[in-house]
């Protein structure tokens, strides 16, 4: 119970996010699971592309079954996100994603591989939305910028590590052993989040009734799903900043979302012979995106058109001088174009979850994070099948650079557009907080 009262609007403040013990081991178990999640996902990139040589095509079908879950069951997840207890749901999906995880060690091929991702994604939905909700009820407002960008560190140093060490592990081991580090660390998470299943973290938004009266929410206990689900899209629709973030995010996905899931493809054509140097550019991407929360985090402050805009615009200029590369081109620029993605991802996640959590009112951050989750699954379903046909139509260099091309278009316009899209005011917020909490 010491966590709750440390986390409401005390007088015995904690100095630091991390003096919260509710948030650190959260965090904790949140670094285990993303460092396992980017060691399997490499593995699997590995075995489909490298080891089965699986088609564009079919590569385009692992995103789209992993994400059948989440347009089913997203809205539905942040649902109950908001209205149970978080930290049993999300060590719950940690025990059953362990052994789904354990599974995937005997799948003979891709037909048998895909199933067992439907399965483990269906049931790692409820995660995002809790451990979001979660975050804003065990943390203070003023603390909430470094939480979110102490989360977005910690996945992208786990998308150096997970690959990286992927890349090596490969040279000795079978891409099975690599899934099987993800299981452990699922455990492990599990294992940590069961020692956190006493605390009532539903107490801390309680103690703030009027954040919540004010966003006109009404008694979860009592609301039925249905007026819940259609209150969080009202909450959306109406907070202008929350929709064009919004819509921006799905536009970006879509166009992304056709060529991310390729890039096992791409590189078998730069690099036929050395499947380690995927491995090494998305570590690359890993660094660029940890330094850029790094200077975000000291910083204390980003506007958000900037933040999500130049973003954008930096990872569809990397993406379409990927499409440049050829087998002869120096391995060198693989990992710089690497970086670059890397610092637009940076500027763009930070930000962006930073504004769907500064910007929705407590209480209601679960049923956000969960049309969130839904709206980019269902573009996950289409993107990757019309990049697969694009690819097996145009060749995958020169997909990327027309896709490249088109991010990069998005973004300038964001840029141009910030001060119509995302107000100075609201703009400035994060800025004007952080000042007064340093101060």
């Amino acid at each position: 119970m010491s966590t709750v009262t440390s986390s409401s609007p005390s007088s015995r403040r904690p100095a630091s996010v991390w003096a919260n013990k509710t948030f650190t081991r959260m965090f904790t178990a949140y670094a285990m699971a993303s460092f396992g999640e980017w060691f399997d996902a490499f593995a699997i990139e590995i075995l489909v592309a490298y080891r089965w040589h699986a088609d564009p095509f079919m590569i385009a079908l692992i995103p789209v079954m992993m994400a059948l879950p989440g347009i089913l069951l997203g809205s539905f997840a942040g649902v109950i996100a908001d209205r149970w207890k978080k930290v049993n749901l999300m060590m719950l999906a940690d025990a059953a994603e362990t052994v789904l995880t354990v599974l995937l060690l005997f799948v003979p091929n891709i037909y048998w591989l895909l199933p067992v991702l439907v399965l483990r994604s269906a049931v790692g939905v409820i995660r995002v939305p809790a451990h979001q909700a979660l975050t804003r009820q065990v943390v203070r407002e003023d603390q909430l910028l470094k939480a979110t960008s102490y989360n977005g560190l910690v996945n992208q140093f786990s998308k150096i590590a997970g690959p990286l060490l992927g890349a090596m592990a490969l040279t000795v081991v079978s891409p099975q052993m690599c899934i099987l580090v993800n299981a452990f660390t699922r455990l492990f998470s599990a294992v940590l989040l069961f020692t956190l299943r006493h605390i009532d973290e539903n107490a801390a938004a309680a103690s703030k009734p009027e954040e919540t009266q004010g966003s006109g929410s009404v008694d979860t206990d009592k609301a039925g799903f249905i007026q819940l689900w259609k209150q969080g899209w009202g909450v959306l629709l109406q907070r202008r900043i929350l929709l064009s973030s919004f819509i921006v995010n799905l536009t970006v996905m879509l166009v992304i979302m056709m060529i991310d899931f390729q890039f096992p493809t791409l590189f078998r054509e730069i690099a036929p012979h050395n499947e380690s140097l995927l491995g090494w550019t998305v570590s690359a991407t890993g660094a660029g995106a940890v330094l850029t929360i790094l200077l975000l985090n000291r910083l204390g402050s980003v506007r958000y058109g900037l933040g999500i805009g130049g973003g954008v615009a930096l990872i569809g200029a990397a993406f379409g001088f990927m499409g440049m590369l050829g087998p002869g081109t120096p391995e060198a620029w693989s990992l710089v174009l690497g970086f670059v993605i890397g610092i637009g991802n940076g500027l763009t996640i930070v930000t962006y979850n930073y504004v769907l959590q500064k910007e929705t009112p407590e209480g209601m951050t679960g049923r956000i994070f969960g049309i969130q989750n839904t709206s980019a699954s269902t573009i996950m379903i289409a993107a990757p099948l019309m990049g697969g046909f694009l690819i097996q139509g145009l060749g995958v260099s020169k997909v990327f650079m027309m896709l490249g091309f088109a991010i990069l278009i998005i973004g300038s316009l964001c840029l141009a557009l910030q001060r119509v899209l995302w107000p100075s005011r609201q703009a400035t917020t994060a800025s004007q907080e952080y000042q007064e909490v340093s101060g």
